[in-house]
């Protein structure tokens, strides 16, 4: 993976990236997709196939390929802020944050067993993270089920440190 930048947005509080993939083999295609990276807890957002997802296969000019490819997932960014900036213009309800927090336990764990709570999963780790708009709660969420470091409990009901065992 390599993760690429402007020059004049080498740093910020959010800021956009190409995320470029390649298997190490020619196997599959490159794969270009638009992102942002939060540099307050080095979360990242990838936007995936709906916005802008583009691949250019290992035959033919590559190289050309893949400089149109990431100009044209440039041009998704204009959409991603205005999609993160819907998210952040969004406040939710304590209902809506603890709903969106069971759902990503439920997605990430399934239903017999949870090993940390909901409330965990909403509890900001930094000062930044104390608004309850869509776009903050979402990166809270994600970032405490994927970064682990939370205590939770075993399917036996022991106390355990959860720590993130996937790569991401």
């Amino acid at each position: 993976m390599l993760r690429l930048r402007r020059a004049s947005q080498l740093t910020g509080h959010q800021v956009p990236e190409i995320i470029l993939l390649n298997s190490h083999d020619g196997s599959s295609s490159y794969q270009m997709l638009p992102g942002l990276f939060r540099g307050v807890c080095t979360n990242g957002l990838v936007c995936g196939q709906s916005f802008g997802e583009v691949r250019v296969p290992h035959k033919g000019n590559v190289v050309e390929k893949v400089i149109e490819g990431a100009y044209e997932v440039l041009g998704v960014f204009d959409r991603v802020d205005e999609k993160r900036d819907a998210m952040q213009s969004l406040a939710l309800p304590a209902p809506a944050r603890h709903a969106l927090a069971n759902a990503a336990l439920k997605y990430r764990f399934g239903e017999e067993h949870q090993p940390v709570t909901v409330s965990q999963l909403l509890t900001p780790r930094r000062r930044e993270d104390y608004s309850d708009d869509l776009w903050t709660v979402y990166q809270r969420v994600q970032e405490n089920l994927m970064k682990g470091g939370l205590s939770g409990r075993n399917r036996s009901g022991e106390k355990k440190l959860h720590p993130c065992r996937y790569r991401y």
